[in-house]
């Protein structure tokens, strides 16, 4: 549970000024989800819900209404049942714990929330988020229209409260900064310590598996102090780099080969994501380092294009001429089948071995949330027609880059065998993603603890 109290009492009250005078907004945290059985998996509060309160029990409810009053709704104390499960906060508490106007028991929220409901004009809460959440609305609604011949007011109007959220979560202040590099520093750390013991299980002839770098990652990551992984790693020998959601398993490790790591903690609600990829035994082959290099001095070219006032589609398109070209250098495109670098970029021919965008947003939610489209512009529209899929594209402009706002920068090549590909490039799949703070005259890389270059992964793989 987290002690920033005037943190969460701000965010709430920007919150509150944006749901009009008659207004209320209804936040649920997330639900438990059983695993099997009697086992259940580990609770992670909802974004939205942590983000408002920092409030970590299951089981919870917030009301923030448009006169800045909120409310939590939360497990009671049950001192039989805190002895299998563990400390309750309790609503007696909570005011002061959390900072907010009131508490209740969530025994309650079926009663009093009708009651808090009428004489509103507007009913907030995230659409298509939880579900069954919208019922749970209609529900409480209903008591109230069964009171509107007494005079009671019904809300009339329903909007969608992550519009309001989406927002404010998209730049990310001091403190979330803060939170941020300390995920990227323990991250990084789980990386460095696989590359080393890639490098150490081969050298000492033993058996290295995708498992045995992903029990790295895992233990870095706890060493460190973080809850959670912030989504489940991505640990990728030989041929499996080529997937691009490939999960951890039993795959070999082997000489000659490289392995892709995409893996990143959760600290105190906050993802970091990186992707490294490396030789297993420590030591890029030559076509290994050409296709390296080549994305590295892609990922170099969009974090040159990540600044404040640029767009959020920029880094990705100075990606894709950087590849464009290195993939008609290396041979892998044929310029007599598919022209110059401007005709691959239009033609997409390169989507054969990049087929994804450069980055996405990063905060509570590893994709997290924010429109990719300029708001001030979104009623201008054009279309195109992609030269893939023939589909007809409507493009809206995009998202302008401000101060604040987090993003990954995640070039990649993946090269599987195919008519027309060399037989040195089969199987290589590589990678690089960074976590930028965009900032006023660029971007911070906040997850560069670990080595990027080709030169210095070999340097640390030898230590």
């Amino acid at each position: 549970m987290s002690n920033n109290n005037s943190i969460h009492a701000e965010r709430r009250a920007r919150v509150a000024a944006q749901l009009g005078a008659g207004g209320i907004a209804i936040v649920p945290t997330a639900p438990e989800r059983q695993r099997n059985r009697d086992s259940s998996f580990p609770f992670r509060p909802d974004s939205y819900f942590s983000y408002l309160t920092g409030f970590t029990e299951p089981n919870a409810w917030l009301v923030i209404t448009g006169d800045g009053q909120s409310t939590l709704f939360c497990a009671p104390k049950d001192l039989e049942r805190e002895i299998w499960d563990g400390y309750r906060l309790g609503p007696e508490a909570a005011p002061k714990a959390l900072g907010v106007d009131a508490a209740h028991s969530v025994d309650q929220l079926d009663t009093m929330l009708p009651k808090l409901l009428e004489n509103r004009d507007t009913v907030w809460y995230p659409f298509a988020i939880h579900e069954g959440l919208e019922g749970r609305v209609a529900g409480w609604l209903n008591p109230v229209r069964a009171r509107v011949r007494y005079g009671a007011l019904c809300p009339q109007l329903q909007h969608d409260l992550c519009a309001v959220l989406d927002e404010m979560r998209l730049v990310k202040d001091g403190y979330e900064q803060d939170v941020m590099r300390r995920a990227a520093r323990i991250s990084a750390g789980a990386h460095v310590r696989a590359m080393k013991m890639s490098a150490r299980l081969l050298r000492e002839r033993q058996d290295a598996r995708e498992f045995h770098l992903e029990a790295e990652l895992l233990h870095e990551f706890r060493l460190g102090g973080s809850q959670f992984p912030a989504y489940t790693s991505i640990v990728a020998a030989g041929p499996n780099a080529c997937v691009l959601h490939y999960r951890a398993d039993t795959g070999a490790l082997r000489d000659g080969e490289l392995v892709l790591i995409d893996a990143g903690c959760e600290l105190d609600g906050y993802a970091s994501d990186i992707t490294r990829t490396f030789p297993a035994n420590g030591r890029f082959s030559g076509p290994q380092r050409a296709v390296y290099e080549l994305v590295l001095a892609s990922q170099e070219a969009a974090v040159a294009a990540t600044r404040a006032g640029a767009r959020f589609t920029d880094p990705h398109d100075a990606t894709v001429k950087v590849l464009a070209q290195g993939l008609l250098d290396l041979g892998l495109l044929d310029a007599d089948k598919v022209g110059g670098v401007d005709d691959v970029i239009d033609k997409r021919a390169y989507f054969q071995f990049y087929m994804h965008r450069t980055g996405h947003w990063l905060g509570m939610d590893v994709h997290d949330c924010g429109s990719y489209v300029e708001p001030s512009q979104v009623g201008e529209v054009s279309e195109r027609k992609d030269p893939l899929s023939g589909e007809i594209i409507k493009n809206r402009p995009s998202r302008i880059l401000q101060p604040g706002m987090v993003l990954t920068i995640e070039p990649g090549l993946y090269i599987r065998p195919a008519e027309g590909v060399p037989a040195q490039f089969h199987h290589i799949g590589i990678r690089i993603e960074d976590d930028a703070i965009v900032t006023s005259a660029g971007c911070e890389l906040i997850t560069r603890g670990v080595p990027v270059h080709p030169d210095e992964i070999e340097a640390l793989m030898r230590g």
